[in-house]
């Protein structure tokens, strides 16, 4: 009898993968907001894999992992890198770095990809993630390009931004426990307000307001509380961990 939870699962997976393939063809062409939200929706999806994974009747099987990661690797490893490499807008700018941002472009991506494949080989039992999870990667380096990339609300600045991608690199692999935002989790609706300020952000932002109008206004104040919840994330997020939780070599290989 077919699981109907897991067939829903896997249809979330698929639609977060191809979301990300979206997001790289759209950066490609030159419109990275188009992008940001594709990856801001595949958030979404890559959550409701995970709640209809836990509501399935069947115990998680190593497919659904395997899958899911490599569906993760492509939004919110390789989009987010590709994001960093290309810039069709701003040339003059980045045009001095641009060896730099794509040599930090790999360097993102790898960084991504070890710590999914980390965890679907052996932290995937654990109650709380290692490193920054790669959803919240992807939105802080979406907040990173929204105040100095693109749409550059403070200013086009790549020597920040390049920054900033070294240090969201490394938070992903450094060993320190991230909780699941999850029911129960403290910061379950702190990080429900950030999904909505991201859409407030973000959605406006496709009809390319002018800088100044009221339009662009009301997105850049909406990104200032999107900035304050992604760094609620990485400066609380440990704190609210509970560390009498298995150690990660208790967890199953």
């Amino acid at each position: 009898m077919t699981d109907r939870y897991r067939v829903a699962a896997n249809l979330a997976t698929l639609a977060n993968g191809l979301l990300g393939v979206g997001a790289v063809l759209y950066t490609l062409a030159g419109n990275k907001l188009w992008a940001m939200l594709l990856i801001a929706i595949a958030i979404g999806f890559d959550g409701l894999d995970g709640l209809l994974s836990r509501r399935s009747p069947l115990p998680s099987g190593a497919f659904g992992r395997i899958a899911d990661s490599v569906a993760d690797a492509t939004t919110f490893g390789v989009a987010p890198a590709v994001m960093i490499a290309v810039h069709t807008s701003n040339t003059a700018a980045w045009q001095p770095y641009a060896t730099v941002a794509v040599v930090l472009a790999a360097v993102y991506l790898a960084a991504a990809v070890a710590r999914l494949v980390y965890f679907t080989a052996r932290a995937h039992g654990l109650p709380y993630f290692l490193g920054v999870p790669t959803p919240q990667s992807a939105l802080a380096l979406i907040v990173a390009l929204l105040f100095h990339d693109t749409p550059a609300f403070q200013t086009v600045a790549p020597v920040g931004l390049l920054v900033g991608v070294v240090v969201l690199s490394v938070m992903m692999v450094v060993p320190v426990p991230y909780p699941k935002v999850k029911k129960g989790a403290l910061l379950r609706w702190p990080m429900a307000a950030t999904a909505v300020l991201a859409a407030l952000t973000l959605v406006p932002l496709q009809f390319r307001p002018a800088p100044g109008s009221a339009l662009y206004t009301f997105s850049d104040i909406a990104a200032l509380g999107f900035l304050v919840g992604v760094a609620s994330y990485y400066l609380l997020g440990p704190f609210t961990v509970d560390r009498r939780t298995p150690s990660p070599a208790a967890a199953p290989p």
